[in-house]
């Protein structure tokens, strides 16, 4: 009598075990469906987080030099106040203070009768300057202050140089081992070829 009895309780467990088995996809496309007004919420709370701020490194001539991240849409005035200001050797008539600063970008305060050193961003560009870097002619520390570019992307710059040469266009630069297009468009507006 005990064996039928088991045979009776495995039986109703099988018969039992179908009907979770289709019950749990419509559990489950129910926790989809009510997951899934959070899924794209979130995106759309993270692109403007990214695109309020930019940062800019502000060096030379002024009492603060550093890092600074201001507010898009933010200009060089601005960047050099939040800097501390111009010091009493600052040439100030180097700097277009109406230009809008880019993110990852350089701005150099020369001094008065300082020799003008070529500015390696547009936003760093002096009123007798083009603002474009010669990646023929850079210096390993002129290289890191592009966007994009490190100790280890500058030092493989460099060595392309020495081994194959100069640079014929700037487009060559996707040549170097490190440099994809999406630096390359980073840098693009920045350099030139001489």
């Amino acid at each position: 009598m005990l064996i039928p009895a088991v045979a009776i309780a495995l039986l109703l467990i099988y018969l039992m075990a179908p009907q979770q088995q289709e019950s749990s996809p419509a559990a489950a496309l129910e926790l989809i469906n009510a997951e899934s007004p959070q899924q794209t919420e979130t995106p759309i709370v993270a692109i403007p987080e990214t695109a309020t701020h930019l940062m800019i490194d502000v060096k030379g001539q002024v009492h603060k030099p550093g890092v600074y991240e201001l507010k898009t849409g933010s200009r060089m005035q601005d960047a050099i106040q939040a800097a501390g200001g111009f010091t009493p050797e600052a040439d100030s008539r180097a700097i277009n203070l109406a230009l809008i600063v880019a993110d990852e970008t350089s701005l150099y305060v020369p001094a008065i009768g300082e020799e003008e050193v070529a500015p390696i961003s547009p936003q760093t560009a002096t009123a007798s300057g083009s603002g474009l870097l010669n990646i023929n002619q850079a210096t390993e520390a002129e290289l890191m202050e592009l966007p994009g570019i490190g100790p280890s992307k500058a030092a493989a710059i460099l060595a392309y140089r020495e081994e194959i040469g100069k640079f014929n266009a700037p487009e060559q630069l996707t040549e170097v081992t490190g440099i994809g297009d999406k630096t390359f468009e980073k840098l693009k507006d920045l350099i030139v070829v001489k």
